[in-house]
């Protein structure tokens, strides 16, 4: 499979172009982003720039970790069936609870692959949501939280899993391709090389 150098030049344009393209600002109107880390981390804050404040201030960006990959004892890695969580929203003390419940939550991450993953973040979530409404005296759904799902990439190829049809009107992609490997510049031991090819690709 054939390698695709992204630059930051190129990311930083598509989130721009994309955001006006699916009028996101108007569709969605999102007042919270979850950055599945950490390919999602710079695009999420990339994104942030080009979406409306919210009470006059810039949308918070919260982060998840998740890993859909094993690791073996030869510095190596190999697809892994089960998605786990390594870091997830702080739910503690409650002056430091993170409320989800009446949010636009728009989670964030560089590339739709397989979906795995983001199918999974959104479960995740969509317990907590639950969860939270129930404490709060709530029925499930009571809240009328929405979640969506912002992608950089999305490879146009068979999903191991869906998303729910709620989550699904709210699917942006800044970019559909065909499936090919790609790599992001946060990878990058030589920007300047990497950015070269990147260009060449133009």
């Amino acid at each position: 499979m054939s390698k695709l150098h992204i630059s930051y030049n190129q990311i930083h344009d598509s989130i721009r172009e994309s955001v006006d393209r699916f009028s996101i600002n108007d569709d969605f109107q999102p007042d919270l982003m979850i950055a599945i880390g950490g390919g999602g981390f710079i695009p999420a804050r990339i994104l942030r720039t080009f979406l409306k404040k919210q009470n006059n201030r810039n949308i918070p960006i919260q982060a998840i970790g998740l890993s859909l990959y094993e690791e073996l004892g030869n510095e190596e890695e190999r697809p892994g069936t089960q998605v786990q969580k390594t870091q997830w929203l702080n739910f503690g003390a409650s002056h430091s609870e993170i409320s989800l419940l009446g949010r636009n939550i728009l989670i964030v991450d560089e590339v739709d692959d397989t979906r795995q993953t983001l199918a999974f973040a959104i479960e995740e979530l969509q317990k907590d949501i639950e969860s939270e409404e129930i404490r709060k005296g709530m029925k499930p759904g009571e809240s009328n939280t929405k979640m969506g799902v912002y992608v950089l990439h999305n490879k146009l190829k068979e999903k191991k899993r869906d998303l729910p049809p709620d989550v699904k009107q709210y699917y942006y992609a800044a970019v559909e391709m065909p499936d090919q490997w790609l790599v992001y510049p946060w990878d990058a031991l030589d920007i300047e090389s990497h950015t070269e090819a990147a260009n060449n690709h133009q």
